[in-house]
């Protein structure tokens, strides 16, 4: 038994928003309890106690759309590199860090993601991976990282044309060997999907290959209308817009996700909408890439259920809210716009979305909810209540004021000491590895 208390909790719960003075009781891998404080330490006395300090306890984050692989990429300048657009952002550094990647250094690059993760209170990611010099088995090295650092993960391949047939085959075999594989899985902590990178880099013979070797039970997650370019290729090649050609492939559903879908108009959102497929925005990403900023504010209004993630750029999901809060504002050109959206996709649409592959609750407090928890190192400078969370949390808070991570039930962070694995070891050995794949990369 543990119980995080005496802290301000944020349920999540319509029933029971928020309590000032309240703790959450975790049995096993579930919570059992949510109440005050002095109430749970009197019914479970023999429990551990995490004390919360008067902080926020909350329901740990979900990042709907990761690339772990990008992870090296910090601080690295490539020679020549200067890009001009999205295909040559794609082209000069992407696809050139990813095509001189090596097993080893998928599994750094995982273990650095999940530990960071970690430290901003994620606790559920969804990745979608590219290592087109090192394909087959690098989905279980993610996993194998995701068992050692207690991360929930949904995994798959970014299936692309881009460096050939044979390759292309190969992360399609790699998708379908790994869903068979976190299909037989039952701990509730793995999930894969049949991953593409964007329908500009895929044929209809690969994508007649994906279908053929995706089983049912589970979607795609796949790069939608990122930049004007994949727009324009679908148009050119094949005479329709790009989630008409999806339509058409049979990809839409409720267990596809579509990441990005800026250059999409009405006609396309009805199709999402009637499919039930889900979408998930990247603020950050799409203003750093200068790809434009997508119909969101439209799409959550349609009732199209759509997520939050951050697309590797940071792992901290606060951060990706306060992006997204002044990018539509600006956009938009509307001081009220994404006030009430953004918000509901972070904690509403991104618990949905994971809860189409993990059956355990997520992003909720309450009785039999998954034992995903934070605690927010945040002493409020104006009084907090049910009706005014998400402004506090927006203008307050951020992912390093985490103390406390626990995830299934595990303790993974106490007091900023990150308990799974050890941290500085395997930063060091992060940092020799990025050294050596800059170095060859350069030459």
């Amino acid at each position: 038994m543990l119980i995080l208390g005496n802290g301000r909790v944020v349920t999540r719960n319509p029933e029971c928003p928020y309590m000032e003075e309240g703790a959450v009781a975790i049995d096993g891998k579930v919570i059992c309890k949510v109440g005050p404080t002095d109430e749970l330490k009197k019914a479970y006395p023999d429990a551990e106690f995490i004390d919360a300090k008067g902080g926020v306890i909350m329901p740990a984050f979900i990042n709907t759309h990761e690339h772990i692989y990008s992870s090296f990429a910090r601080g690295l300048a490539i020679n020549g590199y200067n890009p001009t657009g999205l295909l040559s952002i794609l082209e000069g550094m992407w696809w050139t860090l990813d095509r001189n990647l090596t097993l080893n250094d998928t599994y750094l690059s995982a273990m650095a993601t999940y530990i960071d993760s970690i430290k901003n209170g994620v606790t559920t990611v969804f990745d979608h991976h590219a290592s087109f010099g090192a394909i087959k088995g690098s989905l279980f090295e993610i996993e194998r990282a995701a068992k050692e650092t207690g991360i929930r993960s949904c995994l798959c391949y970014e299936v692309s044309d881009r460096d050939g047939k044979d390759k292309a085959r190969e992360s399609v075999m790699e998708n379908a060997e790994f869903i068979r594989h976190a299909l037989k899985d039952d701990s509730g902590m793995i999930a894969g999907m049949m991953g593409m990178h964007a329908q500009f880099t895929i044929s209809d013979e690969t994508m007649e290959l994906a279908a053929a070797n995706k089983p049912d039970e589970v979607g795609y997650h796949i790069h939608v209308a990122e930049g004007i370019e994949d727009l324009h290729h679908c148009l050119k090649h094949y005479g329709k817009r790009i989630v008409d050609r999806l339509m058409d492939f049979n990809i839409l559903g409720e267990k596809t996700l579509l990441g990005h879908c800026i250059y999409i108009n009405p006609h396309e959102m009805d199709l999402i909408k009637e499919t039930d497929t889900m979408v998930v925005h990247n603020p950050e990403s799409n203003m750093g890439n200068a790809c434009g900023c997508p119909p969101t504010m439209r799409m959550v209004q349609k009732g199209i259920l759509t997520g939050l993630g951050t697309d590797g750029y940071t792992h901290d999901m606060m951060e990706s809210w306060k992006v997204a809060n002044v990018l539509h504002k600006h956009h938009l050109c509307d001081p009220n716009a994404a006030w009430g959206e953004v918000p509901q996709m972070l904690f509403e649409g991104n618990a949905k979305i994971a809860n189409r592959y993990f059956k355990k609750q997520l992003g909720v407090l309450k009785e039999g909810a998954a034992a995903d928890v934070i605690v927010i190192d945040y002493d409020p400078l104006t009084p907090m209540n049910e009706n005014n969370i998400n402004g506090h949390l927006m203008f307050g808070v951020n992912g390093s004021m985490v103390q406390t991570t626990v995830c299934n039930g595990k303790v993974l962070m106490k007091d900023r000491e990150v308990l799974v694995c050890d941290e500085a070891k395997v930063m060091a050995d992060c940092r020799r590895a990025a050294k050596e794949l800059a170095d060859d990369i350069n030459g």
